[in-house]
C-alpha cells in the first residue's frame, strides 16, 4: 500500500519583501526574501460525505520566531512556538507564547496586535507555497504480533498511522509519523503516543474548517478506537491560561500501522 515518507515530505512557503509586507510578521525582515522548508507532522483529508468534496490539509513541524540571517539575536523576544498548517489556498498559523493571549503586535505595530491562530489565503500572504507530500510503499502491519515486531525488529524502518474519523457529514483521515510507539512482546501489546496531528472540529462548514483545527496527541491500542489530548487555553490560576494539550477526546475510529518499505 502506499503511505506518506514523512522524512522526505515538506511544505515550503516563500516571501519575498520586495513583492509585499509578510501579513504574519513581528519583526522587520533582516533581508529581502526567504524560503522556509518544513518538514511535515501530519497529513489530513477532509471529506464532504454530502458533496463528495475533499480538503488536505498538512501541519508543519513546531519551529521558533526567529530573525533569518542576521548575525546575533537570532531569537525573538518574546519568543513564541511556531507551527503551520497550509491547504493549497489557505494557511493557518499557530503561535504558542509563555501565555495565550500574550498580546504581542505585528509589524508595523500600526497594524495591530497579532492572533496567536492567524487565518488568512496564501495568495494574500505569501508570495509561493509548495506542498511535497512524499508517497512510497508500504507494509500494512495487520496484526499486534506484526506492529511489535517492526516496532522492535525493523532494523529502525520507520512506521506511519493512519487513523479514518467518521463523524457528522465528514470523514477525515489522519496520516502521521509514530515517532513514540511503545512495544511488549510478553503480551503483544502496542501503543502509539504521538503528535501533534491535525484535529478537526466536525461542526464546522467546509469553507471554515481550517478555522478550527487544532493540534492534538493520538494514543491507540486498538484497530478500533484512538484517544486524543487536544491543545486547548487551560486556565493555571489567577485568571491566566496556557495553551496546553488538556482536553481528552475519545473517537471510534478505523486505525492501521505501517511500516515503510
Amino acid at each position: 500500500m502506499q503511505t506518506v515518507d514523512f522524512a522526505r515530505s515538506f511544505l515550503t512557503f516563500r516571501n519575498d519583501y520586495q513583492k509585499r509586507p509578510a501579513p504574519t510578521a513581528s519583526h522587520p525582515p533582516p533581508s529581502s526574501l526567504n524560503n522556509a522548508r518544513i518538514l511535515l507532522e501530519c497529513v489530513c483529508d477532509i471529506v464532504d460525505k454530502e458533496t463528495g468534496a475533499g480538503q488536505t490539509f498538512v501541519a508543519g513541524a513546531s519551529c521558533k520566531t526567529e530573525r533569518v540571517g542576521v548575525e546575533r539575536d537570532i531569537w525573538l523576544h518574546p519568543n513564541a512556538d511556531f507551527l503551520p498548517i497550509f491547504s493549497q489556498d489557505r494557511f493557518l498559523i499557530v503561535k504558542t507564547y509563555d501565555v495565550a493571549n500574550k498580546g504581542v503586535p505585528f509589524y508595523p505595530p500600526s497594524r495591530g496586535m497579532q492572533p496567536e491562530r492567524q487565518v488568512g489565503n496564501v495568495a494574500d500572504a505569501f508570495d509561493g507555497l509548495r506542498l511535497d507530500i512524499r508517497r512510497v510503499e508500504g507494509e500494512l502491519l495487520e496484526t499486534a504480533a506484526s506492529i511489535v515486531d517492526a516496532t522492535l525488529n525493523s532494523g529502525g524502518s520507520p512506521l506511519v498511522g493512519r487513523t479514518v474519523i467518521e463523524e457528522g457529514r465528514y470523514t477525515a483521515t489522519l496520516e502521521f509519523p509514530i515517532k513514540t510507539m511503545n512495544a511488549s512482546e510478553r503480551d503483544f501489546i502496542y501503543q502509539t503516543d504521538t503528535g501533534p496531528v491535525i484535529m478537526p472540529d466536525f461542526s464546522r462548514d467546509p469553507d471554515d474548517l481550517i478555522v478550527g483545527l487544532e493540534l492534538a496527541f493520538i494514543a491507540f491500542n486498538s484497530p478500533d478506537w484512538a484517544e486524543f489530548v487536544v491543545r486547548v487555553p487551560t486556565p493555571v490560576g489567577d485568571g491566566i491560561e496556557v495553551n496546553h494539550y488538556s482536553k481528552f477526546v475519545r473517537y471510534d475510529t478505523q486505525n492501521q500501522v505501517v511500516r515503510v518499505s
